[in-house]
């Protein structure tokens, strides 16, 4: 599986579990860690976490696993780490404090046709 279909994967499954203000950063010409980035936002640690365990799910489903989670006991910003994507899941005054957007501003942000309201009722 591409980079671009993983993250395209990690995006629709959290946007299942409604979460909010998805942003996918392409990070290749940036850092050598990872193709992208997947910022989204969960309105409680209850629903960070069911974002974070659905994005687990989807991937796994596709054949492939996390390398690693940190952060899910809180569930305050769950990072999980897919190899060659890089998935954050904020609270949204976690995410405001920490703006990892402002901090990779030399990314560039890519639209990956994900239309939160339609994408949702796809996939439910």
């Amino acid at each position: 599986m591409t980079s671009q279909e993983k993250v395209r994967i990690a995006a629709h499954a959290a946007l299942a579990k409604f979460a909010e203000d998805p942003v996918i950063l392409d990070v290749r010409e940036v850092v050598s860690f990872a193709d992208y980035l997947l910022i989204v936002t969960g309105q409680s640690n209850r629903q960070v976490k069911a974002i974070t365990d659905g994005i687990d799910e989807a991937v796994t489903r596709h054949g492939e696993r996390p390398i690693g989670t940190e952060g899910y006991h809180e569930g305050r910003w769950i990072l999980m780490d897919l190899n060659d994507v890089i998935v954050h899941v904020f609270q949204k005054e976690v995410r405001q404090r920490y703006d990892l957007e402002r901090l990779w501003s030399d990314a560039d942000a890519v639209d990956l046709g994900l239309d939160e309201s339609g994408d949702r009722e796809a996939i439910s």
